[in-house]
């Protein structure tokens, strides 16, 4: 399979060796101080769970304010251009305690109880040429090998190196080294435990309906992952759309990673495909787990806490169990076809089934729904407010590894600020 994946990349790549990118980013640059930007982003949280018929801790509610300050320089001019990027963040808590912490949201002191703040700062130097970029140091990532979650109050962020090149047109590559992630509600330098991991691969925008992702990341003595993607969209009449997603991940777990006195396998795969027609998208996905070990067949965190670019990873589950095979029905309606623009809703049903477990086949099933409206213009402008609702269900077989039944609501208020 891996050597499958590299021929296609580099098939990827002499395609697009006709198409060098006309324009060098690098020598368009303005200077360090005149491609600055510094942008907060305040975002509220209000969080809470109830865990149906656990005879613990059922009930886990928790609010917060968060501050995500990020300044990006531009790049100094000449043929290597220099520059910083920084990171500040600052987590507020506004009400929780020690018999309802829990969610994510605070770090908790000794005794349990969440702290009434926390903060982070971290910066990373830059180097440009060309269309290549070299960053080193504290950073977001956003790839499907190595992706730092965003779901709680503070994003996780990560310490390392990655290379992004866009040479060829159409076609972005990564090389990355990275030996610190640091969870969302922590403020250590590396809370998660990644000793170190190494990535490589791209995107490759074969027309302009389709594109496709090969990823390959190894991380220290955890496990090896690979990773595919065929992305294509089919436009038909007049405001409509069909377009279908493909993802797929292979897994080789390490022996000292599972604990089971031998190496595992998982491959795990997802297929979507999306309807949109006038103010209306309908979403039909399967999604299917191969292998693995107790219950678990899909496994992500230590390489980042959102790599999982799953049909099937919604709100609450990833659907992720060993074995497991699982599928999705969703409705999006987006209200500015009614005259309310910024007004968005949508609803969708997961099942899971044929999961195996230590003591027999689990099943699961969770239910979301959401509404969102973004301000659209005046002194507001883009200020977002978001609710989210999932209920989720698993049986006496999969409880013990997915958790109990529970009730998720999530209420968040999002307003981000341009200071240059």
């Amino acid at each position: 399979m891996q050597v499958m994946k590299w021929s296609v990349i580099a098939l990827a790549v002499a395609a697009g060796t006709t198409q060098m990118a006309v324009a060098s980013q690098q020598s368009e640059s303005n200077g360090f101080v005149d491609d600055s930007k510094l942008n907060i982003l305040t975002r509220s949280l209000y969080m809470n769970r109830d865990f149906r018929g656990d005879a613990g801790q059922s009930y886990r509610e928790a609010w917060g304010l968060g501050f995500i300050g990020t300044y990006e320089s531009g790049f100094t001019q000449g043929t290597v251009g220099v520059g910083v990027d920084a990171i500040g963040l600052l987590g507020v808590k506004l009400d929780s305690g020690r018999g309802r912490a829990g969610n994510g949201l605070f770090p908790r002191d000794s005794e349990g109880r969440p702290q009434d703040d926390y903060s982070e700062a971290g910066a990373a130097i830059k180097f440009r040429v060309s269309n290549s970029v070299l960053k080193v140091g504290d950073q977001f990532v956003a790839l499907p090998v190595f992706s730092t979650d965003d779901s709680r109050l503070l994003p996780e962020t990560a310490e390392g190196g990655l290379i992004t090149s866009s040479e060829i047109e159409n076609l972005e590559l990564n090389v990355g080294y990275f030996t610190g992630l640091n969870a969302q509600a922590e403020t250590n330098h590396d809370s998660v435990g990644l000793d170190s991991l190494a990535l490589i691969g791209g995107t490759y925008g074969i027309s302009d309906n389709l594109s496709t992702s090969l990823y390959y990341s190894d991380v220290e003595d955890a496990f090896q992952k690979y990773y595919g993607n065929l992305n294509y969209a089919v436009p038909l009449a007049e405001s409509q759309s069909l377009a279908f997603d493909f993802n797929i991940y292979q897994s080789e777990y390490e022996q000292e990673f599972t604990n089971t006195g031998s190496e595992e396998d998982n491959t795990i795969w997802s297929l979507s495909g999306a309807y949109s027609f006038d103010a209306h998208t309908v979403t039909l996905a399967y999604q299917q787990s191969h292998g693995g070990f107790d219950g678990l067949g899909y496994y992500y965190g230590v390489d980042g806490g959102g790599t999982v670019w799953l049909a099937n990873s919604v709100q609450y589950s990833d659907f992720n169990g060993e074995d497991e095979k699982s599928w999705q029905v969703r409705y999006d309606l987006n209200m500015a076809s009614y005259g309310v623009p910024g007004l968005s809703f949508m609803t969708r049903y997961l099942t899971g089934y044929d999961i195996s477990t230590p003591t027999g086949e689990g099943e699961e099933r969770e239910w979301d729904v959401e509404a969102k409206y973004v301000v659209q213009e005046g002194p507001a402008k883009d200020l977002s407010l978001r609710l989210r609702h999932a209920k989720y269900w698993s049986d006496s077989d999969y409880e013990p590894i997915n958790g109990n039944d529970l009730t998720d609501v999530r209420l968040i208020v999002q307003y981000p600020l341009s200071i240059m």
